[in-house]
């Protein structure tokens, strides 16, 4: 019978096996969202690594691992992007190749306590440096952060408030770090078991010390999903439906009204007519109304994706551009190089523009809001600033409608439950086609749902919340303790294989000898 060493000896089965092991920790995330898989999920890729014949093999197992993690995270572009779907999750997963040479550099043999324990600080800061460079909006942004797969768990999002989706991707890897060491170090479990205690005490540390939101005053908002609305003349049709719904709300004391990404087709320059009938219904509804126009400006070059603020006499000027447009869905990368892209999938045509500051917009009534649109969400820093800036409700305008029926709708639903934790602001996440979600200045759900089947306007009471976050005033300090992390234990290892030089070309000193040229013994 052969082992599984003889049959792991072919490099093409090495390598599916390592796709396979990267893509396990996916199943933590919405749909299937099974929160605590995440931590042991990497627990078969960190061993796999780890028992690689050589430094070599093991960066092929981090890359062919990350590209299983980046394939299954976004195996819904598959239907669109097609073949190209591989190219990215091959690109992206190079990052993690250092990540396994690290593993096995700290865990391969049979490494001692002090390694095993520097490999539970080491691992994880790896793993953030991965996340840092792929978070780059060029690079696709920071989707499927390992730490955002815990967005409905209480004591995860307290530890968001501290140090941002960061520090929980720090503690999941160090988790599965510390369960890889037990399961194939004996010697090294002390510190193993150190580490899951440190981790455990971290967490009921931030639970019991780190600020609660102060929740004071109620917003009243709707959010109003029209659902699909496909085929010909579909932006004129969705309008209509919109405006449908939104007369439901008449009467009905909103303080706001958010449309969904896209809501608006046309630029309401161009389109009077539109202008006055959103003017209209912010007079019956008594509420100012967020639309997301995405079309050709008027006043500019170029197609604009932007949240606008319409009141009862109409545009207010209140206006944001979204500013971090989704590589190949609103523009393709070095176009010149990639541009074949549109011709093997439905990329990007024509690159929208993009805007140059976040805005904080005042829809009356002394409420702050700071728009967002679509992947915008998945940005800490975005939400952050916006909470720095005095936003008292964070919005994304979102349409997940290419992917309806996949797990992305859910997936990017999820985030506004981070994003709400990190800044201690409640967040709306409003789409066109579901999943359309809001939640409290702790992260935890108000409401319901709207799912990829409501076409519907419904109203959320949104406690307002007060103060700041550690996350907001410190930033993103887990991400630059990583750093040193790495910085200081590169230096320790430089040091280190400097000194087994030296040792090993030192000439040898020849023993003494005496007269009769025999060599000298002691005590003689």
């Amino acid at each position: 019978m052969k082992t599984l060493g003889h049959w792991l000896a072919s490099p093409w089965r090495r390598s599916a096996l390592a796709a396979v092991a990267g893509a396990l920790p996916v199943l933590a995330f919405p749909a299937p969202s099974l929160w605590w898989w995440a931590w042991v999920a990497l627990v078969p890729w960190l061993l796999l690594a780890r028992a690689a014949p050589s430094g070599r093999r093991a960066v092929y197992d981090g890359w062919w691992g990350g590209f299983g993690f980046m394939l299954a995270m976004h195996h819904w572009l598959l239907p669109n992007l097609h073949v190209f779907t591989f190219v990215i999750a091959a690109l992206l997963g190079a990052l993690w190749a250092p990540w396994g040479w690290l593993v096995r550099r700290l865990l391969g043999g049979a490494p001692s306590g002090g390694r095993a324990a520097a490999a539970l600080l080491v691992l994880p800061s790896g793993w953030l440096a991965v996340e840092l460079v792929r978070s780059w909006q060029g690079l696709g942004g920071p989707w499927g952060m390992l730490g955002a797969s815990q967005w409905q768990v209480a004591p995860a999002l307290r530890l968001a408030s501290v140090g941002g989706v960061w520090l929980l991707s720090f503690l999941v890897v160090a988790v599965n770090v510390a369960v890889a060491v037990l399961v194939a170090v004996r010697r090294a479990r002390v510190p193993a078991v150190a580490g899951l205690v440190a981790t455990a005490a971290a967490g009921s540390a931030v639970w019991v010390w780190s600020p609660r939101p102060d929740a004071g005053e109620r917003a009243a908002v709707a959010v109003v999903q029209p659902g699909v609305v496909a085929g010909r003349d579909s932006a004129d049709r969705r309008f209509d439906r919109e405006e449908q719904l939104t007369r439901r709300l008449a009467g009905r004391d909103v303080d706001l009204v958010v449309w969904g990404e896209s809501s608006v087709g046309f630029d309401l320059d161009d389109r009077p007519d539109l202008a006055r009938r959103l003017a209209a219904l912010s007079r019956e509804t008594g509420a100012r109304i967020l639309v997301n126009v995405d079309a050709r400006r008027s006043d500019r070059p170029g197609i604009y994706k932007s949240s606008v603020l319409v009141g009862p006499d109409g545009p207010t000027g209140d206006r944001y551009d979204k500013m971090r447009l989704v590589p190949f869905g609103e523009y393709i990368p070095a176009r010149s190089l990639l541009g074949w892209a549109t011709s093997v999938g439905e990329a990007a045509g024509e690159d929208r523009r993009r805007g140059s500051r976040q805005v904080v917009m005042d829809v009356g009534g002394g409420l702050r809001i700071g728009p967002m649109v679509c992947f915008e969400s998945a940005f800490p820093d975005m939400s952050r600033h916006l909470a720095a800036d005095g936003a008292e409700v964070l919005l994304a305008q979102s349409s997940t409608s290419t992917f309806q029926h996949s797990w992305a709708p859910e997936q990017h639903a999820s985030l506004a439950a981070l994003r709400a934790a990190e800044t201690g602001r409640p967040m709306v996440h409003a789409t066109l086609t579901g999943v359309s979600a809001v939640y409290d200045a702790e992260g935890a759900r108000i409401g319901p749902w709207l799912g990829t089947d409501a076409s519907t306007a419904q109203v959320y009471e949104v406690p307002l919340s007060h103060g700041s976050t550690p996350y907001v005033r410190l930033g993103d300090w887990p991400v630059q303790a990583a750093l040193v992390i790495l910085v200081v234990w590169g230096a320790a290892e430089g040091v280190r294989t400097v000194r087994l030089r030296r040792t090993a070309r030192a000439p040898r000193v020849p023993p003494a000898r005496t007269a009769h040229g025999s060599p000298a013994r002691p005590g003689r």
